[in-house]
């Protein structure tokens, strides 16, 4: 009888100490909770909901890096804390997500449809473990007050460093809010910062094995999507915009980055396409530009600088009401060249100038002359076609270093309007061949000394 009277206060003794450890700390949690949503896809099994709710919330207090949904890698950024209200600043959690996510193969970090996350400023850099995808199904702000971007970070909002095999993917939105921000003074006050300097929206560096495709890109204050000292870059079914009026917001910007293709996408901005020194095998197809400056290569060779671009295709292209269809541009002074560059079906549409190299670029009211000259070389024109406003072609070359090697195939392009005053087509210093069919056929106004030109430029090539 004694033994089991012991027994059974040894018994109530441990009930009672479990009772007083476990209770209050289940009690201590429900008092410290937020209200806020729960997370929609979470999938805790077949015990009692409340309870493990209690237990995420314990684990999340207690440690840095909240887990990815039961038995997946996507890291939620709603997990990581973010509101996703459009009025609450949800950097920290991106980070907080990436970083976790960063350290798993094959993770995905979420960005969820129905939310709008706004974001200050960051940086999300590797090294991180292969085949990352950033998957944005919501919309993703900017700030559009100057107050929320740092003086000493005016080059980009979302700012991608070395990553390797990376993917952007999803159906939502980057929204620059570049409407709110070009005009104000706040991006010209910083003393590092050139008198045109806006953030672009993203920016990857020294970045390998990157894949961009179905987001939309709107708004930025700058360029949009930005490439730089980067390789085997994939642009595809994008969709990028800003209002008409926006100077300087190119589509696409490409600058010391190698192997890239960039198709089926619709583009509509400043430079639909900008090709940057430093740039080689870059292969553009199946894309729509309206309205903007259509494909650029340059300026280049600003400030006296080298400048090296070569072996681009651009191919089965439309522009529609824009200033140019497909140009060079290279600033006097420069060094370097510009050679085995291919233009082909391309259709313009009330584009005012649908053919252009000018070596004699200028932004400004006037700039010098000076003798040196990025060399040009080896452009093929074949099938250009559609209606232009102003001008079907405009080839001036430099002096100093004409353009070789020009090949101009079945060109056919009428005016928009025959009651606007019209400019017939130009050539200075443009070396080359016409081929097949011209309308006007005074678009086949090459220069045929084409061994002149060679002898002319060959001091230049050697310097890329």
């Amino acid at each position: 009888m004694a033994n089991q009277s012991y027994s059974l206060v040894c018994h109530l003794l441990i009930l009672l100490a479990f009772s007083n450890i476990i209770i209050p700390s289940i009690s201590s949690v429900k008092r410290q909770e937020k209200p806020g949503r729960t997370d929609k896809h979470e999938d805790y099994g077949g015990a009692s909901r409340d309870f493990k709710h209690i237990l995420r919330k314990d684990y999340l207090r207690n440690y840095s890096s909240p887990p990815p949904r039961y038995g997946s890698r996507i890291y939620s950024v709603l997990s990581f804390g973010a509101a996703g209200d459009g009025a609450s600043d949800d950097s920290k959690a991106l980070v907080s997500a990436w970083k976790a996510a960063c350290k798993v193969s094959k993770a995905t970090i979420e960005i969820p449809t129905g939310y709008n996350f706004l974001i200050k400023p960051v940086t999300l850099q590797g090294p991180c473990m292969p085949h990352l995808i950033l998957q944005i199904d919501g919309t993703l702000l900017a700030p559009s007050s100057t107050s929320a971007w740092p003086k000493y970070n005016l080059l980009q909002w979302l700012n991608f460093k070395w990553l390797h095999d990376f993917t952007i993917q999803g159906s939502g939105t980057l929204d620059g809010q570049g409407s709110q921000l070009r005009n104000t003074s706040q991006f010209h006050q910083s003393p590092k910062a050139k008198p045109e300097t806006r953030p672009t929206v993203i920016r990857f560096y020294k970045s390998y094995n990157i894949t961009v495709r179905n987001i939309r890109i709107v708004n930025s204050p700058q360029c949009h999507l930005k490439f730089d000292s980067s390789r085997g870059i994939k642009v595809k079914s994008l969709t990028i915009s800003s209002s008409q009026d926006s100077p300087n917001t190119d589509g696409i910007h490409l600058q010391n980055t190698r192997d890239v293709e960039i198709k089926n996408s619709n583009i509509g901005c400043d430079d639909c396409v900008s090709i940057q020194t430093g740039c080689s095998n870059i292969h553009i197809h199946n894309v729509n530009c309206n309205p903007g400056h259509g494909i650029s290569l340059g300026g280049l060779g600003r400030s006296n600088s080298l400048a090296c671009v070569s072996d681009v295709s651009v191919d089965n292209i439309n522009v529609q009401n824009a200033l140019s269809g497909v140009r060079i541009k290279t600033w006097q002074g420069g060094v370097g060249s510009v050679r085995n560059v291919t233009f082909s079906n391309v259709k313009v549409s009330n584009v005012e100038i649908p053919i252009v190299i000018d070596q004699y670029y200028c932004n400004k009211k006037s700039c010098k002359n000076k003798t040196d000259a990025v060399a040009i070389s080896d452009i093929t024109y074949k099938g250009i076609s559609g209606t232009y406003s102003f001008q079907p072609m405009h080839l001036a070359c430099s002096d100093s270093t004409p353009c070789s090697g020009l090949n101009l195939i079945n060109v056919k392009l009428s005016p928009e309007n025959n009651s606007q005053a019209l400019q017939k087509p130009f050539c200075w210093k443009s070396y080359g061949k016409a081929y097949g069919l011209f309308d006007p056929s005074s678009v086949g106004c090459l220069q045929r000394n084409d061994r002149l030109s060679k002898t002319l430029t060959k001091s230049h090539n050697n310097t890329c």
